[in-house]
């Protein structure tokens, strides 16, 4: 099972900086573009940099109006590269990890009671018993690769900006992570 690494993470801001400044005018005051830090990062993206020429790549991906027109409703749409992104673009990755953090500090107790703390934030429901038994077996599953390779749950956790609390078990936390991360992925939470 592979993991989303840091590499990935520069190779896709290189690319976009370089298709920024290809579609920018010499002199441009938006030539080059510096991603916010900080608080400033996790802001909606409503406050997205946005080149009519080159609009943000994820944006893109998830078929989003091109601000010509108004859009009174997004279309909605499911394709395998949208599947692609919600399971390895830096910023789904460090969300999926933020959400897992929160129901291993916060979701309770159990297992169970920690899946049904991110269904319940991601599906607006709690999961099926059939579900839940398969949610369960990929975290056994994701726990024992994880465990057996420490320094791939630390890479994945490393993901983002924002830092893994100290207090989660390392590879405790990548398990979670990928959970969620693939709990994500559903149709359910995409399109509905």
């Amino acid at each position: 099972m592979a993991s989303p690494t840091v590499a990935s993470e520069m190779v896709s801001a290189a690319s976009a900086a370089v298709i920024r400044r290809s579609v920018a005018m010499i002199g441009s005051n938006t030539r080059d573009y510096k991603r916010d830090s900080g608080d400033k990062l996790y802001r909606r993206s409503l406050y997205t940099f946005w080149k009519r020429a080159a609009p943000p790549a994820s944006m893109d991906i998830f078929n989003a109006p091109n601000r010509e027109t108004c859009a009174v409703r997004r279309e909605r749409t499911n394709t395998p590269l949208q599947a692609l992104v919600t399971l390895n673009d830096p910023q789904f990755v460090e969300a999926a990890r933020t959400l897992a953090q929160k129901a291993v500090l916060d979701g309770g107790e159990t297992a169970d009671a920690k899946i049904d703390f991110v269904a319940k934030r991601l599906l607006a429901r709690s999961l099926t018993d059939a579900e839940k038994a398969i949610v369960r077996d990929s975290l056994t599953v994701l726990t024992a690769e994880y465990k057996a390779k420490p320094d791939e749950a630390k890479k994945l956790i490393a993901v983002g900006d924002s830092k893994a609390d100290p207090k989660v078990d390392v590879p405790t936390l990548a398990a979670w992570t990928m959970l969620v991360n693939e709990l994500m992925n559903l149709d359910e939470v995409l399109n509905k």
